[in-house]
């Protein structure tokens, strides 16, 4: 039997990121869990992954801190042996009006959303390069595409993303390596459960297809990019947002 293909995935602890490593893990990808905030979610994350027959092992990890980084990574691959995804889905919201915006809430955003991609892919793919195969995926956001008042922090780390996966697919395109980002528009989750329903019947009114995504949704199309049939496809900015934004 050809051995798993190992995905490290950061904020797989919960929710999307959790989703996404469980989607990966039903197809015998062994996962490396890279998170920084819940570790009783992260658990619990792990426990479903170990009954999907997986290997699995969860890191503690800020994903703004490079040389942390840098250490995870190296361990990873000497806990597995390679690493032949990466998934860029840690970030964070500080949402307010630019005017109200502190220092701190942009630089605690863009370090994470931004910088956090960045490292991951500058320690990760020189062991992608060695093996001349790797899939990279990280999740933008089509408020980085649209923009979105209140969000100038966010819509600019996710804009940046979309950069950063256009010039890493074009830099590591000989090497044998993908990069693409998928763009999520609303997506069902515990914050959006929390609103009431005058705002949800105010965010179905700008998607065509009238619901919010799923988890799963956005684990589906990570785990096409990251599949043999997307062999083909880099550079791309896959939105999964239900027509929000056309």
């Amino acid at each position: 039997m050809a051995e798993n293909r190992v995905a490290l995935i950061t904020g797989a602890g919960r929710g999307i990121g959790a989703k996404i490593a469980l989607t990966l893990a039903a197809d015998k990808t062994d996962i490396a869990v890279v998170d920084y905030s819940d570790e009783a979610a992260a658990k619990e994350t792990m426990d479903a992954l170990s009954a999907l027959g997986v290997k699995a092992k969860y890191y503690r990890c800020d994903v703004s801190d490079y040389s942390a980084v840098k250490t995870v990574v190296d361990t990873v691959v000497k806990d597995f042996g390679k690493i032949d995804i990466l998934v860029n889905n840690a970030g964070v919201t500080a949402d307010k009006l630019l005017l109200r915006m502190e220092e701190a809430d942009w630089d605690r955003v863009l370090n994470i959303n931004l910088k956090g991609c960045f490292n991951l892919i500058k320690h990760v793919t020189p062991y992608m390069m060695r093996k001349r195969y790797g899939r990279i995926v990280s999740i933008s956001s089509v408020v980085g595409m649209m923009g979105n008042a209140g969000q100038a922090n966010y819509a600019a780390s996710k804009a940046g993303v979309i950069g950063l996966t256009k010039t890493v697919a074009k830099e590591f395109g000989p090497r044998g390596i993908t990069a693409n980002a998928v763009a999520p528009g609303f997506v069902k989750t515990a914050m959006t459960d929390a609103l009431s329903e005058e705002q949800k019947q105010a965010m179905y009114k700008l998607i065509p297809l009238g619901t919010l995504g799923e988890t799963e949704d956005i684990a589906n199309a990570v785990k096409f990019l990251t599949s043999d049939a997307a062999r083909y496809i880099t550079g791309v900015v896959l939105k999964v947002d239900g027509g929000m934004y056309i």
